[in-house]
């Protein structure tokens, strides 16, 4: 495994630091099979729920809290990431084994849940400059095959039939979004308004309903160390169900987004690079879950970058607040002009005037 490969974590701030007697003693009551005493980094990546990873005798362990300060509603709900990977655990599919919920904001003064460290190999850039051609192959078909593999899951049988509410997915989503753009509004942005009023009027109609996970893409997963095989994906806080459209078409954003270091591959694809065409993805994506094919995708590049606009516009509310837990924050912020002009670019596509 590449060095640059491995989680990276970082010292933790003042503000980030945990009460270390009153977890150790949470752990030692709650975590199977835990001794301590306990050290703890936090991770260098994200800026949703701070993450830390926990070093003790009896082995590693990841912490995921709520942040501290002020926050949006219903945002950062470490509960439901915990009801979601305690679901699928049992089922096979990778995620981290999970150990226990904390509800009790008094022990480090926010819910926290304590998962198993997935110990392989975090791949931040879409590109995999340092691979072979058929290494990105396989690597983008695990990928691929492993939102497959959630959006054919049978979440009632996993126990988590309710965990999303009835009602066209699109629908509460848009809603959504376009409320939390407004808890966190910084300015007034005419392409934002545009899609505020554009997306709910062309919706489009749901045929299935699935697990979704709302921010799949490479660097929420965590691959083996010595085979393209995906251990574990992360970052659970918007999932929910929904369309699987909603996240397969958000995969697929990775292919018309420029390289930039992250998941963009925009041009990198094809011919002799390994990586598969998006037309490539597509096609096995429904063979893998039964479909003739996709609908036309620009109103769903839309509307994911419509989200990811909310999403980033919430990083530059915490900003200001001063409550944003990365050191990476403000680059992000930075982002939402670019996000909120592509998809009003993509709504042109689709018929927007």
């Amino acid at each position: 495994m590449i060095e640059s490969e491995a989680p990276q974590t970082i010292e933790v701030a003042d503000r980030d630091r945990l009460d270390e007697s009153a977890l150790t003693a949470w752990m030692a009551a709650n975590v199977d099979g835990f001794a301590g005493p306990l050290t703890y980094r936090k991770f260098a990546g994200g800026q949703s729920n701070p993450t830390y990873l926990i070093d003790a005798p009896s082995g590693r362990y990841v912490l995921r809290r709520k942040p501290y300060g002020p926050l949006l509603p219903s945002a950062h709900a470490v509960d439901r990431e915990y009801r979601l990977i305690a679901g699928l655990h049992p089922t096979g599919f990778p995620v981290a084994r999970p150990y226990g919920l904390c509800t009790d904001e008094g022990v480090i003064g926010a819910q926290f849940y304590v998962m198993g460290f997935a110990d392989g190999r975090n791949l931040w850039d879409g590109t995999l400059p340092d691979y072979a051609p058929a290494e990105r192959t396989a690597i983008y078909n695990a990928m691929c095959d492993t939102l497959a593999a959630l959006h054919t899951t049978d979440h009632v049988a996993a126990g988590l039939g309710d965990y999303g509410k009835p009602g066209n997915y699109f629908e509460r989503q848009v809603a959504r979004w376009t409320k939390q753009y407004r808890a966190s509004e910084t300015e007034h942005m005419p392409h934002v308004e545009r899609l505020i009023e554009w997306l709910p009027a062309t919706l489009p109609a749901q045929t299935a309903t699935s697990i979704v996970h709302g921010d799949y893409r490479i660097d929420n997963l965590i691959f083996a160390s010595e085979e393209p095989r995906v251990i574990a994906v992360l970052d659970w806080e918007l999932s929910t169900l929904g369309d699987p459209l909603a996240d397969f078409s958000y995969f697929l954003m990775n292919w018309v987004t420029e390289p930039e270091g992250r998941s963009g591959i925009k041009g990198r694809d094809g011919g002799d690079s390994g990586i598969p065409t998006i037309d490539d993805m597509v096609a096995r994506y429904c063979e893998a879950t039964g479909r003739d094919g996709l609908p036309d995708l620009d109103w769903y590049f839309s509307y994911n970058l419509f989200r990811l606009t909310g999403i980033v516009q919430g990083v530059k509310k915490r900003i200001v607040n001063g409550t944003a837990s990365s050191a990476q924050a403000e680059a992000t912020a930075a982002r939402v002009y670019g996000l909120a002009e592509a998809a009003w670019s993509f709504a042109q596509q689709a018929g927007a005037k």
